[in-house]
């Protein structure tokens, strides 16, 4: 069994989508814990509406790959498009952040939310 932490992340109607992406996650891995959510300012692309993000302690029999791809999928089936900017507005955002204890994503390293997140679910693990 594996144990994940994935940031969830939106800016376009993002309570409903927040919603909406804790709902699916659960086809993919049992969520054991979840941060409470929070506003950040967009990082990348200005001008655009802030962000509500949140994370979710997971555990999970899927790979790595795997998980990344059904995530991708639940991106794109509530409306993320695969291409262009990657960095603009977008309903959702779904990144592994933590695979086994080990931080995957050098966005913790830069976004102190993330951080945060991570050590709020993983209160052993000292990404930053």
């Amino acid at each position: 069994m594996n144990l994940v932490v994935v940031g969830l992340g939106s800016n376009i109607d993002p309570e409903v989508n927040i919603r909406t992406a804790l709902q699916r996650i659960p086809e993919l891995a049992e969520i054991r814990s979840q941060t409470d959510i929070l506003r950040t300012e967009p990082v990348g692309a200005p001008g655009q509406p802030w962000f509500m993000n949140c994370a979710v302690l997971l555990t999970t029999e899927l790979s790595l790959e795997e998980l990344e791809i059904r995530l991708r999928d639940i991106e794109g089936s509530m409306g993320r498009p695969c291409e262009g900017d990657r960095s603009g507005p977008r309903t959702i955002d779904l990144d592994v952040l933590v695979w086994n204890g080990t931080v995957v994503d050098e966005d913790v390293y830069s976004r102190s939310f993330l951080c945060n997140e991570v050590r709020a679910l993983c209160p052993d693990l000292e990404p930053c």
